[in-house]
Parts: structure tokens; C-alpha cells; sequence
């Protein structure tokens, strides 16, 4: 017995040991699992913040897309204004170079036109001057009116011969005539029967005297006969040449334009 107590006591010794290395082998397991189970919550913390954070970058960059997008289509539309804002201005400036042209084209009209009445103001008192404050002269419609009846050229309503009043009145006529050759002169008969024959003697006649005897240029000498609207007698009437000046106005728009 005493020969076999130290086997026993060695052997007790040494289970005694195995249980307390395993109860801290299970120990060790034990936290070796915490340890698991933390690394693993801390995982799947990381792997939800990576999604996330992957999440929100994918936001970002769908929004940055949009945005390129957006200023893309910005700059595209602010190019667009700025060359409708270009062209509009090109568009009102040509507009105001062509207003301004048609201002003085009209500038211009205005003023010959009121030349030609000055000038026609002014030929009025030259007339009168010439033939005496007695004669019927007027400014009518843009031109000089000198007008008599037919008793004082014809001595009656039907006669195509000229009386001596009428021919002295036709030299102031002719003087006033050849003096402003710029004029164009129109012999006028006016008539209220109806019956314009003898009118058309009249006008003639006075025609006749102004270029064969008094030496009046024929090229500056035109007729017509109309009803007078219960008035009778001969019209001289003494206008610019329009012609010229419709020409004038022709030349300065072609020039403007």
C-alpha cells in the first residue's frame, strides 16, 4: 500500500492538473467566442456603414450626373439667348439705322417741299409787283393762281379773239413766266354750260399769244379745260416742276435705301 501511495498521489496530482488546464481552456474558448462575437458585430457594423456610405456616394453621383446635365443644358440655353440677344440687337440696331434713314429722307422731303412754298410765297409778291396790285393772284394747292374773266381777254363768253386788256395782261403774264422758267405754267379754262368747244378756242388762243408773239418756251406751256362749278374765265397757273421734284424724292430714297 505504502508502494503504490505515491502512484496514486501522482496520478491525482496530475488529473488534478488536466481539469484545471481544461476549465481554462474552456474559459479561454469562451472568450475566444466574445471575442468572435464582437469582431463580427463590429463587422457587420462596418459592412452597414460601407453600404451606406456606398448608398450615398451612388446619390452623389446620380446628382452630380443631373447637375452636369443641368449646367450643361444651362450653358447650351445661355449660348442660345446670347446669340437671339445678339441678333435682336443686330436686328434693332439695323431697324434704327433704317428709321434713321427714312427720318431724313422725310427731313428732306419736308424741306424741299417747304422750298418749293417759300419759293412760291415769295413769286406770289414778284407777281403782284408785276402786274399790279389790281391783278387776282393767289396761292392755291401749291401753286400761283392768276386768274381773269372772259369779257376782260375775250370781250364775251364765246369769243376766241383776244381783246387789247387781254393781251396787255398776257405781256405781265409772259414777263412773270420767262422770269421763273423753274415753273411749269397751265392755262386753265373754266366752263359752265357744258359746252367746252369754245373753252378749248380760248386756251388755245391764249397759248398761241404767249409763245408766237410773246415768246413764251412751249416746252413750259400745257392746257386744260374743266367745269368750272359756276365759275367762268381763264386760269393761269404758275406750279413747280414736280416732275423734277418726284425725281429728286425717287433718288434720295433709292440713295437711302
Amino acid at each position: 500500500m505504502k508502494r503504490h501511495l505515491p502512484i496514486l498521489l501522482a496520478l491525482f496530482f496530475t488529473a488534478a492538473g488536466f481539469s484545471q488546464k481544461k476549465s481554462e481552456l474552456f474559459a479561454e474558448i469562451e472568450n475566444l467566442k466574445t471575442e468572435i462575437r464582437n469582431v463580427e458585430e463590429q463587422l457587420a457594423q462596418s459592412k452597414r456603414k460601407i453600404s451606406s456610405s456606398e448608398a450615398k456616394a451612388e446619390t452623389l453621383e446620380n446628382e452630380n450626373v443631373g447637375l452636369r446635365d443641368a449646367n450643361a443644358t444651362l450653358l447650351k440655353n445661355l449660348s442660345s439667348f446670347s446669340e437671339l440677344s445678339k441678333k435682336s440687337s443686330e436686328n434693332v440696331n439695323a431697324t434704327l439705322a433704317a428709321l434713321n434713314r427714312k427720318e431724313k429722307q422725310l427731313s428732306g422731303i419736308n424741306e424741299m417741299i417747304a422750298t418749293n412754298d417759300s419759293i412760291a410765297i415769295v413769286l406770289l409778291g414778284s407777281v403782284k409787283a408785276t402786274m399790279g396790285n389790281e391783278a387776282k393772284a393767289d396761292f392755291v394747292d401749291g401753286d400761283i393762281v392768276i386768274s381773269n374773266s372772259l369779257n376782260v381777254l375775250f370781250g364775251a363768253d364765246t369769243s376766241s379773239d383776244l381783246t387789247d386788256a387781254g393781251k396787255a395782261w398776257l405781256e405781265k403774264v409772259a414777263k412773270v413766266i420767262v422770269a421763273n422758267p423753274i415753273l411749269r405754267t397751265e392755262i386753265e379754262g373754266l366752263n359752265i354750260t357744258g359746252e367746252f368747244g369754245a373753252t378749248f378756242d380760248q386756251v388755245n388762243t391764249i397759248s398761241k399769244e404767249l409763245v408766237d408773239v410773246l415768246k413764251v418756251s412751249s416746252e413750259s406751256i400745257g392746257g386744260s379745260v374743266k367745269d368750272g362749278n359756276f365759275k367762268e374765265g381763264i386760269n393761269i397757273r404758275l406750279r413747280p416742276n414736280y416732275k423734277n421734284f418726284y425725281n429728286k424724292v425717287k433718288e434720295d430714297m433709292k440713295k437711302g435705301n
